[in-house]
């Protein structure tokens, strides 16, 4: 379904076979023809952007540059056959580029690592049992672009015939672009803030080393900013209300930290053992390892900051008050 930002910028919503269901793809018919993010590399995902720029009066070879939010494979997975089949230029963020996308480029040498990284917290043998075949599957739904053009936080460039200044607005994933224009009170947002759920705020094996903190700075930037409205990767695609969601949100972590520091202070425990407070519903080994991952964000955030020491015990990282 197309939904109408602005006068030649358009929200499809991109079916995906995760629980959100969907992703936001924009198209901006104007002169250079843009999208926003590409969706998973899945024969539904092309046919459905396919079908979007058709009733736009498009083909891939119309569109003229691709920018991408950030590297995940929901937003980034059709980038390289976008590129392929239109030619166009494919944008992101100059950190998402020696991060993210790096991180697609090299990821069967990275794969050990990624597994150390939730061995090293104490992730039990059953949730590791099916990490490797699904980080093959997420792969598999990736096709990386080959030539990456870098966007620098602060520069402006040209969209739906507006000036439109590049934000970088970390946390979710280390390289998150927004773009902001004023004019329209308008914030191409991405995963930055979403009005339903919280953005996966998580602390893996290649990720800056506080990410919880990236956030809470990324949150304070969207407040301040106070957009009317912003486009967002899923649940939307425009919400309303953004900088109440910000303030929000950062309640909802501050909650998360208080959490932290009173199931340490009974007792010190791995960060796979404490994810099981942090995230009490029962979890599929998918979905407990993204619980690992933000659980760890939140305990290395009081960690740097002096609240929470940690032990290598027994093969793996205690944490404790």
């Amino acid at each position: 379904m197309l939904t109408k930002v602005l006068d030649s910028l358009y929200a499809l919503d991109v079916p995906i076979p995760y629980p959100m269901r969907t992703v936001t793809v924009l198209i901006d018919t104007a002169s250079p023809v843009t999208m926003i993010d590409s969706a998973l590399h899945t024969p539904d995902a092309i046919e459905a952007i396919e079908s979007g720029l058709a009733e736009l009066g498009l083909h891939w070879p119309d569109v003229e540059r691709l920018i991408v939010t950030h590297h995940h494979p929901d937003h980034y997975g059709l980038a390289g056959l976008v590129e392929e089949r239109s030619g166009a230029v494919v944008q992101m963020l100059d950190l998402d580029i020696s991060r993210g996308a790096r991180y697609w480029a090299m990821w069967e040498s990275w794969l050990p690592g990624h597994v150390k990284h939730f061995v090293d917290h104490g992730t039990t043998p059953d949730v590791l049992e099916t990490l490797e075949s699904d980080s093959r599957t997420s792969r598999a739904r990736v096709l990386p672009a080959t030539r990456l053009a870098p966007l620098r936080e602060g520069e402006t460039g040209r969209l739906a015939n507006r000036d439109w200044t590049v934000l970088w607005l970390p946390g979710h994933a280390d390289g998150h672009l927004g773009l902001w224009n004023a004019d329209e009170d308008l914030l191409i947002a991405g995963d930055a803030i979403l009005p339903r759920i919280s953005p996966n705020v998580g602390l893996y094996g290649y990720s800056r080393p506080d990410p919880l903190g990236d956030y809470f700075e990324t949150l304070a930037k969207i407040r301040a900013l106070n957009p009317a409205r912003a486009v967002v990767g899923h649940h939307g695609p425009l919400m309303t209300g953004v900088a109440e969601r910000a303030a929000q949100l950062t309640a909802h972590h501050e909650e998360r930290l208080d959490l932290v520091r009173r199931e340490l202070a009974e007792r010190p425990r791995t960060a796979f053992d404490l994810s099981f407070a942090m995230f009490t519903r029962e979890l599929g080994a998918g979905g407990r390892r993204f619980a690992l991952a933000e659980t760890l964000a939140h305990v290395e955030y009081l960690r740097l900051r002096g609240e929470l020491a940690r032990e290598w015990q027994g093969g793996a990282w205690v944490y404790r008050s």
